[in-house]
């Protein structure tokens, strides 16, 4: 199973290639954050999202954030299963 699981972007660490590192539950891996460039806008440090094979599909608030991953940490092996992949992954 796939999920969106909520991280919180930490750094910008490729801004040409729109890479930033993103703290998820722990576990710090870069993810792109380029689809939210769309509106002009972008994300940065201290911006929470949604990530989904690597990339970064929406900016959420804390709130929505920490309960969209406390309902995900209910679900329990799939979360656990999605983070040991975001573990695994490497995006450089």
């Amino acid at each position: 199973m796939c999920l969106a699981i909520p991280g919180q972007i930490i750094e910008i660490v490729d801004d040409e290639n729109r890479l930033a590192k993103v703290d998820v539950a722990g576990v710090r891996r870069n993810v792109n954050i380029g689809l939210l460039d769309a509106d002009g806008s972008g994300v940065g440090p201290g911006d929470w999202v949604l990530i989904h094979v690597g990339f970064a599909i929406s900016q959420v608030d804390e709130e929505e954030a920490r309960a969209t991953r406390d309902l995900l940490e209910r679900m329990g092996a799939d979360y656990e299963q999605e983070l040991e992949e975001l573990k695994a992954s490497v995006i450089e």
